[in-house]
């Protein structure tokens, strides 16, 4: 499997100006086959900062998501958003245990 984690920081106000295609594109992606999570939050104390947290079957599932129409409308929403900083990291995972 494998899971992307991180962060993305937009312009102040970003978020509210895309939470339309926010909710959108989260829909969509989450109807994608290959897809076992995909989530973003708004962190608490920092309203202009986004986690990022996605698992995905294999890596073509991965690649498959990245060409998807819904990915390039969620591209443009992101530039209307003002990313400012972008730090996301991919792992190989296997199957996790329940603590």
């Amino acid at each position: 499997m494998i899971l992307i984690a991180g962060t993305v920081r937009v312009a102040a106000g970003g978020l509210d100006k895309v939470r339309d295609a926010m909710e959108t594109v989260l829909s969509a992606t989450r109807a994608e086959d290959g897809c076992i999570q995909y989530a973003y939050a708004r962190d608490v104390l920092d309203p202009d900062l986004m986690h990022v947290s996605e698992l995905w079957r294999d890596m073509d599932a991965l690649k498959a998501h990245g060409a998807a129409t819904h990915m390039k409308i969620w591209g443009s929403a992101m530039r209307e958003a003002g990313v400012v900083e972008r730090d996301l990291k991919w792992y190989e995972v296997g199957e996790g245990t329940p603590l």
